[in-house]
C-alpha cells in the first residue's frame, strides 16, 4: 500500500528539543501550524521544550513526547494518537569527531532509528517528510560553490549516515510512494532573535559559540585551528547561515510538498563565504571586546573553503538568507550571555 500525501493535522518533528529542530518548531508555529515534539534527550534539552509549549503564537505544540527511534512503540504510539501529515526530521547525532572515534553508535541512532521512523510512517500512512541532512554528504569539494549536482563523497561516518539515509528516502520512494525533501546545510549560526531559545551542545564544536564563550573572563582562549590555508588570510573559509533563515527553508520545503512537490534535495547556504579570522573579527565588532586567541595547527580533514550553491532553493523554494553574519553574532551572544547569567 502506498502511503497518502500530506495533508491537514499537527506536524511531527523529531529533535525538536535541538539547536536547529527547535527553531524549526517556532517557525512552524508562527506559520501557524500545531506541532508534536519528539525527542529522547540525548543531545536535545527539556528546557527547550518547555519554552516551547510556553510559546505565544499562531500554532500551538499539542505535546512533547519523550521517546526514542531505536524503540519502534515509541514512535509507533504517537502516530497512532494524532493524525500526522508530515514529519520533520531531525533526531540524530551529529559531531564529526565522535563519529570517527564511534562509528557503530552513529549508524544504529542515525540510520536505524530513521528506517524505524520511515516503517512507522509506512504502517500509519503517513507519507511526507522533510530530513534534516548536511553538506558533509559532499566531502571535499571538486569545485566552489558546491551546488547539489557535486558528486557525494562524505569523508567520515557522520556524513555517510545522512547520505545512506537519503538513499533510503529514494528507496522508501519508489517502493512506497515516500515524498521526502533532504536540506543539506553548511554552517549554522545565531539563535532565536527574541531570546527564547540558542544553541547548547556540549562539547560545543561550532565556530561562533566557542569564540564567544572566550568574552566571559573565565581563562578561555579561542583556538584558530590553521593559519595557512590557501585563502585570502590563511583561514578557512566557510558559508554561515542564520538558524531562522534556516527554520525558514524548512517551513517553505513542507509547503512545497504540500502544493504537490516531488522528492528533491537542496542546499541551505548564503552563497558567500568568511573567513575564521573574518568571523572572529565580526564577534570582537558585535561584543566590543577583545576576545583571547591561541592560533594552533591545521585539523585534519578541514577543506580550505566549502561555499553552497543555493540557486535551488531559491528557484524552487523560494528561499532566500535574510539574515547577516553579524545578525547571527548578535543573537548568539544574547543567548550566550543569557544560558551564562543562569
Amino acid at each position: 500500500m502506498e502511503v497518502s500525501s500530506c495533508g491537514k493535522g499537527p506536524v511531527l518533528v523529531t529533535g525538536g528539543d535541538g539547536y536547529i529542530g527547535s527553531h524549526c518548531v517556532v517557525s512552524l508555529l508562527d506559520s501557524g501550524y500545531d506541532v508534536v515534539v519528539f525527542d529522547n534527550h540525548s543531545t536535545g534539552f527539556r528546557s527547550t521544550g518547555e519554552v516551547l509549549s510556553r510559546t505565544v503564537s499562531r500554532g500551538k505544540v499539542l505535546e512533547i513526547v519523550e521517546g526514542d527511534l531505536l524503540n519502534p512503540g515509541d514512535i509507533d504510539s504517537v502516530f497512532e494518537k494524532y493524525r500526522i501529515p508530515a514529519v520533520l526530521h531531525f533526531a540524530a547525532f551529529s559531531q564529526v569527531a565522535e563519529s570517527m572515534a564511534d562509528p557503530g553508535k552513529y549508524y544504529m541512532n542515525n540510520v536505524s532509528g530513521t528506517m524505524n521512523l520511515l516503517d512507522s510512517m509506512r504502517k500509519h500512512g503517513v507519507g511526507a517528510i522533510v530530513f534534516s541532512s548536511t553538506a558533509a554528504t559532499y566531502g571535499e569539494p571538486e569545485y566552489i560553490p558546491i551546488d547539489e549536482k557535486h558528486p557525494q563523497n562524505p569523508i567520515n561516518p557522520y556524513g555517510r549516515t545522512k547520505l545512506d539515509i537519503e538513499y533510503m528516502m529514494d528507496d522508501y520512494g519508489k517502493a512506497y510512494g515516500l515524498v521526502s525533501v533532504r536540506l543539506r546545510y553548511f554552517n549554522v549560526a545565531g539563535a532565536d532573535s527574541a531570546g527564547r531559545i540558542g544553541e547548547c551542545h556540549d562539547p560545543e564544536t561550532h565556530l561562533v559559540p566557542n569564540i564567544l564563550k572566550s568574552t566571559f573572563g573565565d581563562g578561555t582562549e579561542f583556538r584558530m585551528f590553521g593559519t595557512d590555508y590557501p585563502t585570502r588570510d590563511g583561514t578557512c573559509v566557510r558559508d554561515y547561515v542564520n538558524v531562522e533563515d534556516l527554520a525558514d527553508a524548512h517551513v517553505l520545503a513542507l509547503k512545497y510538498i504540500e502544493n504537490g512537490g516531488k522528492t528533491d534535495f537542496f542546499n541551505l547556504g548564503t552563497q558567500e563565504g568568511s573567513t575564521v579570522k573574518e568571523v572572529f573579527a565580526a564577534c570582537e565588532k558585535v561584543t566590543g571586546m577583545k576576545i583571547p586567541l591561541k592560533a594552533e595547527g591545521r585539523r585534519p580533514g578541514d577543506p580550505a573553503v566549502l561555499i553552497a550553491d543555493s540557486a535551488k532553493a531559491r528557484r524552487v523554494l523560494g528561499w532566500a538568507p535574510r539574515r547577516t553574519l553579524e545578525d547571527s553574532i548578535r543573537t548568539a551572544y544574547a543567548w550566550e550571555k543569557k544560558k551564562k547569567a543562569l
